[in-house]
Order: structure tokens, then sequence, then C-alpha cells
């Protein structure tokens, strides 16, 4: 079987959301509410949900480790946090970076190697601590970035921007960077929104591209709030992580076209080096 190209060929399947599932995410979502609000059975409940998730860290880190180790012709590295992980997927290739890898594989005549830099609970600042030093060993064909939710809860826009900042210096000029998604509360999304204009700014700037990660996830509505969260109310599940890689398909199937058509080997000549850097 020919590989077609992946920007043509490659949509993940969109979500729907049955009768069952949004009265199942109905009451995940009364229960949540209830639990914050403090109401002792409920906030149990939710304390027990975050704990079995959490207990999913080491499990997902371990498995991109493993498979991170394998060979292959192209190399795709993803940077971000615990969605880049898949938590709160019902397996660790069900999250955005595994569904795109997937993808990438079924199109390409070529293996693709996956090496997942993310770590759970990153900040924009320990992205930059922790994942950059790893990043410049590596001479990626593609690469995806989504960080900087986990920044909002204690929002300092000027650490964002100058955090961000450092990030994008490093990248490929190829890299595909993921605006912050939805968070859907107000208080919330005014942050959120403040920080997509600085991330728009700075890949511009840096000539990245930039997937519509907010739009794609605010879309989805109330269906998608109910439908498309795993049971912290938090991290998406497999539907909602195919609505993240939706967001991505299109630069990535441009960015995997593009390797595809080039000579042999010239692919690799120009993602040595970062940070707009041959």
């Amino acid at each position: 079987m020919t590989p077609v190209p992946l920007a043509t060929a490659f949509a993940p399947p969109r979500p729907r959301s049955s009768a069952r599932a949004l009265a199942a995410g109905t009451s995940l979502a009364m229960s949540t509410v209830l639990g914050t609000a403090g109401v002792r059975p409920f906030r149990e409940r939710m304390e027990l949900r975050r704990s079995t998730l959490n207990d999913t860290l080491p499990v997902h880190s371990k498995w991109w480790r493993e498979h991170g180790a394998a060979s292959g012709e192209l190399l795709y590295v993803a940077l971000g946090d615990s969605a880049a992980q898949g938590i709160g997927a019902s397996r660790p290739d069900r999250s955005y970076v595994g569904v795109l890898a997937e993808a990438m594989r079924a199109a390409s005549p070529r293996s693709i190697r996956t090496v997942n830099l993310s770590v759970s609970g990153a900040t924009t600042a320990l992205a930059v601590r922790d994942q950059l030093p790893r990043l410049r060993t590596l001479s990626p064909d593609v690469v995806t970035v989504a960080i900087g939710a986990n920044d909002i809860a204690d929002w300092d826009a000027a650490a964002f921007d100058r955090n961000l900042r450092a990030i994008l210096d490093e990248l490929p000029r190829h890299a595909i960077v993921g605006e912050l998604p939805c968070f859907h509360f107000p208080r919330n999304e005014r942050r959120v929104a403040e920080a997509n204009r600085m991330l728009r700014a700075a890949a511009g700037a840096r000539g990245l591209a930039v997937a519509p990660l907010h739009e794609a996830t605010r879309r989805q509505g109330l269906p998608g709030i109910l439908t498309q969260f795993a049971r912290d109310m938090f991290h998406p599940n497999d539907g909602g992580y195919a609505v993240w890689a939706e967001a991505f398909r299109p630069l990535v199937g441009a960015r995997l076209d593009a390797l595809e058509l080039r000579p042999d080997g010239a692919e690799l000549a120009e993602s040595v080096g970062v940070g707009g850097r041959r």
C-alpha cells in the first residue's frame, strides 16, 4: 500500500456526544462543582479521581521513555506537559502526541521515531530548565510544542512571556507551536487570551507555525466540556485528545509532506540546527 500525504489523508475521528455520554458527563461535572465547593462526599470523590489519574504519571512516563529508544528514519519530538504525556487518555498513545505519531507512521514510507520530552506538571519555566537541554541533543524532523496551561493558575504575564520566548528561540524553524486550549471559565480565559496573544506574537516573529488549539477546543462547547474530559475534569480524555490532534494535523501533515517531497537526506540537513541555525 502506497502511503498518501498526511495533510490530506489523515483526519482523527471527531468525538460524538451520545445521550449516555452527555448524562455521564453532566453527573461528573456536577460532582466536581460540588467537590470544589467543599461538599464533603463529593470532595472526597473528586480527590480520589485525581489520585487515580496521578497514579498513571509514572506509567505514561515509562511508556514514552521505552518507545523513545526505538529507531526510526524520521524523528518526531514533542515538548509539553501532562497533555503531551497523555494523562487522562485510556493509553499513552491516545494522547495527541500518540495520535499524531501513529498518523505519521501510517502516511510515511519511512519509519518514525517519537521522543516525548514532555513532563507532567511542567510550566514554561520548567520546560526551559528540563526540556530544552534535551532538545539541544536532538536533530528532529518534526516538532510539536504545547506548553503554558500550568502557568495559568499562578499567572505571571512577564515570566510567561520571557520563558516562552526562551523556548521558541531554540526551536527549529519548522516547529509547530500549539496555543493554550480553552479553559471555558471567564477568569482563566482572560489569562489564556493574554497568553495566546503573546504566543502568537512571539511565534510570528520567529516564523513558527501556530496550531489553533484554543479555537479547536472552544468550539466543542458544552457537549465537549461534558464528554471530552477525563474524570478529573481537567485533562482531556481520548475524545478530547482527538480534538487536540486535529488542531495540529494540517500543519504536521504539511511538514511531513515537505519532508517526503525533498531529495533523500535533504530534510535531515535542514533540521540539524535549532533557533533558525543550520
